[in-house]
């Protein structure tokens, strides 16, 4: 899941961005509104983390104006402003979770996966497809009664697909998933870990779509038997 974390503290949001990216998910930090305006531009983000109190203006203006403009992007604000009258405003203007400072990141992660389980309908954390049950939390997955154990790329490369099941996705959405704005891109680094998922699922688990990129074999095709 791909987040866009605003958060004007370095240490904090360094912090953010390792423990995020080592919980499963591809945060893309910002420092600024302004920022995380030009970012959201763009789009593709899954959800935001947001810092209320940045240099240029409160995080509660994005939040707003998110909401007026009829986005649901889940939103986790995470705040050192978290007395009651701050957690009501904010859960008012449109935050789906609100979360004071300091924080410990396993529970950041947690409530990231709670507005996004919620957000899409599901009633637990697990992803299942073809066979396979996937667990955002433990980053690993149970088929055929055996438990598979994943790298943080692997799993990056996974989870994107299994949430948008049939879905074909690009070789580039699928590396920008996997790099941070900042980082080089590997050439090969998609091709060798789909290989390496491939190995583990099933050869036809995941298919080629020639010229297009990848996706998810339909139910009932591609897993282990």
């Amino acid at each position: 899941m791909r987040l866009l974390v605003v958060e004007d503290d370095d240490m904090l949001r360094d912090g953010l961005t390792v423990g995020l990216r080592m919980a499963g998910f591809s945060p893309e930090p910002v420092a600024s509104l302004a920022d995380a305006r030009a970012a959201l531009a763009v789009g593709g983000f899954g959800a935001m983390v947001l810092d209320l109190m940045l240099p240029d203006g409160s995080g509660l203006d994005l939040l707003r104006g998110l909401r007026a403009a009829g986005d649901p992007l889940p939103v986790l604000v995470l705040t050192a402003r978290d007395g009651l009258d701050d957690r009501v405003a904010g859960l008012d203007c449109g935050a789906d979770d609100y979360l004071g400072k300091p924080f410990e990141l396993p529970e950041v992660a947690a409530r990231l996966r709670a507005i996004l389980r919620r957000g899409q309908g599901r009633a637990d954390n697990l992803f299942h497809w073809n066979g396979l049950a996937l667990d955002p939390a433990r980053m690993c997955g149970v088929m055929a009664g055996r438990e598979l154990r994943f790298s943080n790329r692997e799993f990056t490369i996974l989870l994107a697909l299994i949430e948008r099941p049939g879905a074909v996705l690009a070789k580039s959405v699928l590396e920008d998933r996997l790099y941070g704005w900042q980082e080089e891109v590997e050439s090969n680094t998609v091709e060798v870990h789909v290989h390496k998922l491939r190995a583990k699922l099933g050869p036809g688990f995941i298919e080629t779509v020639r010229g297009a990129g990848y996706r998810l074999a339909a139910p009932g095709a591609g897993g282990r038997p």
